[in-house]
């Protein structure tokens, strides 16, 4: 699923890409309504890709239920991401980011107290992701 390393698009490339929705969140830094997104609480078994350039970006196995309204994950595939200190809506917050298209993807939050080996809750749109299930053996 992985498409060209870097892709630098134009706005105009982008939502001829992307429908409006998916523009806002992933171009705009926008976020779904909690509790309506595809992957919020499947149990799937597979891998999640960036829906903007197919980079993998989580496993099932990172993917825990956090009841926050959307997927949860403790860890995101190695160099996968990048964060950027996100000070809007009056607080402090860490912003994912894809680390191959820099899509917007969510949000990662640590000491909430999940059992998590990590100790951390990255708080993904759905709309960001494509799911590609486990094939069967």
């Amino acid at each position: 699923m992985q498409l060209d390393p870097k892709q630098f698009k134009t706005p105009e490339q982008w939502r001829a890409q992307l429908t409006p929705q998916e523009y806002h969140v992933l171009r705009e830094a926008g976020t779904e309504r909690p509790f309506t997104g595809e992957y919020t609480d499947t149990t799937t078994t597979g891998t999640y890709y960036c829906r903007g350039c197919g980079a993998k970006l989580f496993t099932s196995d990172t993917k825990f239920e956090s009841h926050c309204g959307w997927p949860s994950f403790f860890q995101p595939e190695t160099d996968s991401v990048r964060y950027i200190e996100d000070r809007s809506l009056w607080q402090l917050r860490t912003e994912v980011r894809c680390a191959t298209c820099d899509s917007h993807l969510g949000h990662v939050f640590t000491g909430e107290g999940y059992d998590t080996p990590t100790d951390r809750r990255y708080c993904i749109n759905s709309i960001c992701l494509v799911l590609e299930p486990e094939k069967s053996q």
